[in-house]
């Protein structure tokens, strides 16, 4: 029995290797007020939602396959949550009520296995009939999969058998070996067998003819007798113990994994439970194809400041076919890194199958997601602020390929314009020539006037607009760089 709610073919592993610049990305896109939304103060639901943002699928068939799940599940709160809760329940249950394996011998590993198979016995029978009761209620691939095996493996003959093996298994009447006679009269072929008799009616042990029988009783002081008889037990034990401990640990992980699955979309139903609170929309997106570098979107807003102010933020529509890279300028206090930051976190989001912060939203899977955000000097700076900056944007380059998203926050401005420019202006050329989507919000007039002169279809010009009295409306919008960034506006408002 496998789950395979958040992948077609494997489980999902909450100890892969995340990306190196996850840190980074958490800090610069303001990934802990998402996380904090989703999770809900529930620590497990945390690192699982944390893990899957940032362990970006890789292609249109993955991202799709989880999205019709999610679907599912927001469809259906209420069967999601108790099916959730009942993995939680095997949990709580194993830990108030299971020992564990003591020992290495084969009684206490039947014995331990058998327990454990006991309590989750009627929790596998809620999830059975849970199934069918609600089948017909779900749509996606994953789902329709999932609850076909459960009615399969599980069905009425299959948990009557378990029952009464497990039953069966606690061997109250003691245990049942055959064995032979080998070389110098030493036992082998120990083999656990049934007692027919213990499974009788009282009415067929009255007329079954009995074999004859042999007895042998230890003193109650024969520490080497019992030693003996044992070690006899174990020998016909051992395979079974084996068999019996293997099922139990099977049936242990699926609750592991059914509970370690869903939590990720828990987190998604608390993420929306949220948005609808704020009234905020959202969309699923469309996967453009690889090479078409559009980037489509109506009403797209950063939902880490949602979430923070509870309210409904400015939206930003961008129409952009076959675009690699975005020139932001415009008023200081614009807009333009909450544009910048929304970018970035709709990429995490789709990537991962979830819906996105937009009314409508398009554009293509990319490689990898980097950010290259302005940082302000402390007390851990090994050297200078430009230094730093080189030595992030070196490590970009030693991790970055085709087809990845780079997204730059007033980069190269710690120091004069002229070198900042050419240095960005170089960069800037060698990411996009290798099919690299770059998003660079600037200052640098030099710089954004460079590209705007040259032209480029494959180049879009954004800008942070302003009311005509100075007041930030914080749109973005297709127009070309200005020398100023009105900074006179703020310097006019504080003094």
């Amino acid at each position: 029995m496998r789950v395979f709610l958040m992948h077609k073919d494997k489980d999902f592993d909450i100890k892969q290797g995340l990306p190196h610049n996850s840190d980074i990305l958490m800090s610069d896109l303001e990934l802990e007020v998402l996380l904090d939304a989703m999770s809900g103060e529930d620590d497990f639901l945390r690192d699982i939602s944390k893990t899957a943002i940032l362990s970006s699928l890789k292609s249109k068939e993955e991202v799709l396959y989880r999205q019709e799940i999610l679907k599912d599940c927001l469809k259906n709160p209420d069967i999601i949550k108790e099916i959730y809760n009942l993995a939680i329940k095997s949990l709580a249950k194993k830990q108030e009520n299971w020992l564990g394996v003591f020992g290495r011998y084969p009684a206490s590993l039947l014995s331990s296995s058998v327990s454990l198979l006991g309590m989750y016995f009627e929790l596998l029978r809620e999830l059975r009939k849970i199934v069918d009761e609600n089948i017909e209620k779900f749509d996606s691939i994953g789902f329709k999969r999932f609850f076909s095996m459960v009615q399969k493996e599980l069905d009425d003959d299959y948990l009557e058998v378990v029952k009464e093996h497990l039953k069966e298994l606690k061997f109250k009447k003691g245990v049942l070996i055959s064995a032979k006679l080998s070389k110098a009269n030493e036992g082998s072929d120990y083999t656990l067998r049934r007692d027919k008799m213990a499974t009788k009616s009282w009415i067929g042990k009255v007329f079954t003819k009995r074999s004859k029988e042999y007895a042998h009783t230890l003193h109650p002081r024969d520490d080497a007798g019992a030693k003996v008889l044992r070690n006899l037990r174990d020998e016909g034990l051992n395979n079974i113990a084996n068999s019996m401990s293997s099922s139990a640990t099977h049936v242990d992980n699926f609750f592991i994994s059914l509970r370690r699955e869903l939590a990720f979309y828990i987190g998604c139903m608390n993420l929306d439970g949220k948005l609808q609170e704020i009234g905020c929309e959202w969309s699923y997106p469309k996967i453009a194809s690889e090479n078409s570098f559009n980037f489509l979107v109506q009403g797209l807003y950063d939902i880490s400041l949602v979430l923070v102010v509870s309210k409904k933020i400015v939206s930003n529509d961008i129409d952009a076919t076959n675009k690699k890279l975005f020139i932001i300028t415009g008023a200081n206090q614009g807009g333009k890194t909450t544009f910048l930051r929304s970018v970035g976190l709709a990429q995490l989001m789709m990537q991962c199958g979830m819906f996105v912060s937009s009314a409508s939203y398009e554009t293509t899977l990319c490689s990898g997601i980097f950010t290259h955000f302005k940082k302000e000097e402390d007390k851990n700076m090994k050297s200078g602020k430009f230094d730093e900056e080189l030595s992030r944007m070196s490590d970009i380059v030693d991790h970055v390929c085709s087809n990845a998203l780079v997204l730059f926050n007033e980069s190269f401005a710690s120091t004069n314009e002229a070198e900042g420019s050419q240095i960005a202006q170089q960069i800037i050329k060698a990411l996009i020539q290798k099919d690299i989507r770059v998003f660079f919000v600037t200052h640098m007039y030099e710089l954004a006037n460079y590209f705007y002169k040259k032209e480029m279809q494959n180049t879009l010009f954004l800008r942070a607009s302003r009311d005509k009295d100075g007041i930030r409306n914080f749109k973005i919008i297709k127009a070309p760089p200005l020398q100023t960034s009105f900074a006179k506006d703020i310097y006019d408002d504080i003094f």
